[in-house]
């Protein structure tokens, strides 16, 4: 793989209103990598995903982030998505009235790629992460579980083969064989076209499928500590206020978006 390829991450700080949440975020993410994002409520975590895929309500106040080169923060949330990067909302939104196949055709469409081959990636994909096949023509997430909204999530990353994936919490609210399913069709796009994956999560049971090349722990929305694999394993035994030498236990930020439809719903990004 080019050397020049990686999702480059300097010096990123972000606040809401007046509440500053990242505080200088340094990271980089190169194809078929994997980096785990792990660390307490409030930490940053989300904050991280909602800022590189660029949710309204968010000031990046210093920093850049590239991805292959490509200045991200420049981009509208679409564009972003366009460019390669794909976000796995934590909370998947329901799109009533649009299904699964259409979204996705016109997500191909838009970037210039065939969508004749579309619905049969999807029947594909869906047999792979045991996504049932009737939920395919159903108005995007309506009515599915938590956990088959989850598996809607990998299915669209599936399809349309970004370069690189945010994956935030995409093990909540999946059953043992749905968690094992799914890390390993993420696992397999590491090394079938070179995903490029950070993956945000609180349980290292993801990550005994889905191996991480680098796990980082976040604090204060900063990256406190990074390492291989055996920090999951030692955060598990240990705890945050092993690791971090404190009790950290802060509430998430909410975001008021205002009224109206929220842009980044779009499980597209």
């Amino acid at each position: 793989m080019s050397s020049d390829r990686v999702l480059c991450i300097e010096g990123l700080c972000a606040r809401v209103g007046d509440t500053h949440i990242l505080a200088g975020i340094d990271l980089e993410v190169r194809p078929g990598e994997v980096h785990a994002i792990m660390g307490p409520n409030g930490s940053g975590k989300s904050t991280l995903s909602h800022v590189l895929m660029g949710r309204p309500g968010y000031e990046v106040t210093a920093g850049t982030v590239t991805l292959d080169g490509t200045d991200l923060l420049a981009l509208a949330p679409w564009e972003r998505a366009q460019a390669g990067l794909f976000l796995a909302l934590q909370h998947p939104t329901e799109v009533p009235g649009v299904s699964l196949e259409s979204m996705l055709v016109e997500a191909a469409v838009a970037g210039g790629r065939d969508p004749d081959g579309i619905r049969a990636a999807l029947v594909v994909e869906a047999e792979r992460i045991g996504f049932d096949e009737k939920f395919l023509d159903r108005p995007v997430n309506v009515d599915l579980s938590g956990g088959e909204k989850k598996r809607n999530e990998a299915l669209q990353m599936s399809v349309i083969r970004p370069s690189y994936a945010v994956l935030d919490e995409i093990d909540s609210g999946l059953d043992v064989d749905a968690l094992a399913a799914v890390a390993r069709r993420v696992q397999d796009a590491t090394d079938e076209t070179g995903l490029g994956v950070i993956v945000i999560t609180h349980f290292s049971r993801l990550l005994e499928v889905l191996e991480p090349d680098r796990v980082h722990v976040l604090s204060h929305g900063r990256i406190h500590t990074s390492g291989g694999p055996e920090l999951a394993e030692q955060l598990e035994a240990e705890g945050y206020t092993g690791i971090l030498g404190e009790a950290v236990d802060v509430p998430e930020v909410a975001v008021e978006l205002g009224p109206g439809p929220d842009p980044f719903a779009d499980p597209l990004g």
